[in-house]
């Protein structure tokens, strides 16, 4: 039949069956589909990424934007809404405004809570107010200072914040006042394109500088007792200090991590073992863990709660225990380092929808809900969105509840003992499937590591987190003002021996699997914009964005690796030939060096092979090109011209011509250099770790 589609089937369309014989076409099939997203008013769950849209908008553009042209950019979006008379451009008009808002957010940020950045090293004696304790260990500690004040003829920095590493003793808490000579170092930027840059987010965090304390070490003076955070510090170095007399080793660390978040104890090998079995998440707060600890609280309360008839037909129990719950998840919170806990802060304000959907009596798990979530999260921290953690437990909620959205068949309530142990590890492999599976690629990016066997690692542990580790944790901390915490300690330290345990097992298994994918900002483009069509449709068409997703990434999202590797702070070149990547100039133990063996996960030899030295520079040749690296400026009129690539750290000479010359103001305006030979052109593609110098939080380099 050629008539118009009759409306009454669209519904019935949608909903996945077929009425009077017809099969619609697949785009007949989708625009249904659209439009009853869009008539159930869909679109708001995609506001979180028209804001995150605009935040990449803004880190990318090579300058930065005016104020005046933002401000007008926002005028222009309200007129157009306040012009409209149809409620799907009002739609459009709040997506573009979302756009806006994100786009001006990192600059508001900037203007609240930014800092001038330091740019050359400073030295002498400051005293200073201790802000944040970051991690502590054994032998030293790092913490965040404000107020820094040059003490007798000691110059001024111009910096609001610094993160400095001090003595393990004395003890400190926020609020504290220090005073020591210290050594201040500007923030150091990326170690490669597209990795991840300390600049930018010491910025928005008001950090100007890193530096260690040399020597004369005091606290001058102690903050009030009254400061709640310094309170809150306190606790958690008491409950830390509590974990590592009673626990060791690894046991100590991860529990120490778990219970107030400090993960600065966990050894390299443990953090391997545990990504290379995909549990690296475990250690790290997040949802999973105040899931546990406020979720269990809620069913224990109102598990007690509705025992006692009297109060269960008064009081309504329910809501009751979502108040409990509340705040079990705000002390665990607390306990996690507050708001500087970006991942705990996070999974809080998202319990607290659902406890909150549960008090006014709405449905708790909707996508809604997480998208108010991130758009409270990215409007406080919008430069969460760039960070590894943001992305990865972003798209692991938008997955798990997308699939939780889906039809799906009612549980049976008849089953046995052994029925419900098989649900529940049915439900948890699935819910690891989901979350792994959406995370993919973006821990790909960040780690250049999959973990295959994460969905065996997740099942073989959880369990042991949920009903083990969590739970007697949580009875350790409630005990210890008691002084009993010594066995639900030892319980939650043999239920971690038994994670790692698990983890190095699967990690065994999966040694040979691990692969080792290099992606480009492209992929994480393609991966937001499946994740957007994933969260926006509610039928089987929310499939189609994912799975379209795949091989645009295969196409358009994979990575080269460089044949040629510079360094901006050191002396280390690597450069590629048949035999992989050995050094030109530079240490094998320097910290590039170790940094992009682990980014690229081979092994970068201590000597190129056919390296020829002499006291002016070096020369290396492969099959496809030549490098000299100029040591002694003498050696330019040698050089020069005579070789595809010429690296110098000296200034080289401006008649210098030919190939392609590096120099030293090249190297402190870009950075880490990464160059790889294009056959086709006879020249190399050079990518710089800083694009420009015209944003913020750069610091000048010359």
């Amino acid at each position: 039949m050629d008539g118009p589609v009759q409306p009454a089937r669209l519904p019935a369309f949608v909903a996945g069956t077929w009425q009077y014989g017809e099969k619609p076409s697949v785009w007949r099939s989708m625009a249904a589909a659209l439009s009853a997203e869009l008539a159930a008013r869909r679109l708001f769950v995609l506001l979180p990424f028209a804001m995150i849209a605009g935040l990449i908008g803004y880190a990318i553009v090579p300058v930065e934007p005016q104020a005046w042209a933002l401000a007008a950019g926002g005028v222009a979006i309200l007129v157009f809404a306040v012009g409209l008379r149809q409620s799907r451009w009002l739609a459009l008009a709040g997506m573009l405004a979302c756009f806006w808002l994100g786009a001006s957010l990192l600059p508001l940020h900037g203007l609240w809570f930014g800092t001038a950045m330091l740019e050359h090293p400073a030295y002498g004696t400051f005293e200073a107010r201790v802000d944040e304790i970051v991690s502590a260990t054994e032998s030293d500690r790092r913490v965040i200072v404000s107020a820094l004040t040059p003490i007798a003829d000691t110059r001024p920095v111009p910096i609001e914040r610094a993160r400095l590493v001090v003595p393990p003793q004395p003890p400190l808490a926020p609020g504290d006042r220090i005073r020591a000579k210290m050594r201040l170092t500007p923030v150091p930027g990326p170690v490669l394109p597209g990795s991840y840059d300390g600049q930018f987010h010491a910025y928005f965090a008001g950090v100007g500088a890193y530096g260690a304390v040399t020597s004369e070490f005091a606290q001058i003076s102690s903050g009030s007792q009254l400061d709640v955070s310094r309170w809150v510090e306190q606790l958690r170095m008491g409950i830390g200090a509590r974990i590592d007399e009673e626990l060791d080793g690894a046991a100590a660390a991860i529990g120490r991590a778990m219970v107030v978040g400090d993960q600065s104890g966990i050894t390299d090998e443990t953090r391997e073992v545990m990504a290379q079995s995909g549990l690296a998440h475990i250690y790290s707060i997040s949802g999973l863990h105040l899931s546990i600890v406020a979720g269990g609280i809620f069913w224990l309360v109102r598990w007690l709660l509705a025992a006692i008839p009297a109060l269960a037909i008064r009081w309504p129990v329910k809501k009751l225990a979502a108040v409990v719950g509340l705040v079990a998840a705000a002390g665990y919170m607390l306990l996690a380092g507050g708001t500087a806990n970006v991942p705990a802060l996070r999974s809080a304000m998202m319990l607290g929808l659902i406890f909150g959907a549960i008090l006014a009596g709405r449905r708790a798990l909707t996508m809604r809900n997480v998208a108010i979530a991130a758009l409270a999260i990215i409007v406080i921290d919008p430069a969460s969105v760039f960070r590894a953690s943001f992305q990865l437990s972003f798209a692991a909620v938008v997955a798990l509840i997308g699939i939780y959205e889906m039809p799906r068949a009612s549980p049976r309530g008849d089953r046995t003992v052994l029925g419900r142990i098989g649900a529940t590890l049915w439900a948890t492999a699935a819910t690891s499937f989901i979350a792994g599976t959406a995370t993919l690629l973006f821990s790909a990016y960040h780690f250049q590591q999959t973990a295959p066997l994460g969905v065996v690692g997740n099942v073989l542990v959880l369990p042991v987190v949920s009903l083990i580790i969590m739970p007697f944790g949580v009875l350790a901390v409630l005990s210890m003002p008691l002084g009993i915490e010594r066995p639900f300690l030892a319980v939650m330290g043999w239920g971690i021996d038994r994670m790692v345990d698990g983890a190095t097992l699967v990690a065994g298994w999966s040694s040979s699997l691990i692969g080792n994918p290099l992606l480009t900002g492209w992929a994480l483009i393609l991966g937001l914009a499946a994740l957007a069509w994933f969260a926006f449709f509610r039928t089987r068409w929310r499939l189609l964005g994912p799975a379209l997703a795949v091989p645009l990434v295969l196409l358009f999202g994979l990575d080269l690796r460089p044949d040629v590797l510079i360094a901006d702070t050191t002396q280390a070149v690597a450069v590629r030939d048949a035999a992989g990547m050995g050094l030109v100039s530079g240490r094998a133990g320097s910290f590039a060096v170790e940094v992009w063996s682990e980014h690229y996960q081979e092994v970068i030899a201590e000597q190129f092979s056919g390296l020829r030295c002499d006291g002016l520079g070096c020369i290396a040749r492969t099959p496809q090109f030549s490098i000299a690296v100029v040591k002694n400026a003498a050696a330019f009129a040698e050089d020069c011209g005579a070789h595809d690539l010429l690296i110098a750290r000296p200034r080289a000479p401006n008649n210098c011509g030919g190939g392609l010359v590096i120099d030293g103001d090249d190297l402190l305006a870009g950075g880490v250099h990464w160059l790889r030979w294009d056959a086709v052109a006879a020249r190399f593609e050079v990518r710089t770790a800083i694009p420009n110098l015209n944003r913020p939080w750069r610091a000048a380099r010359w």
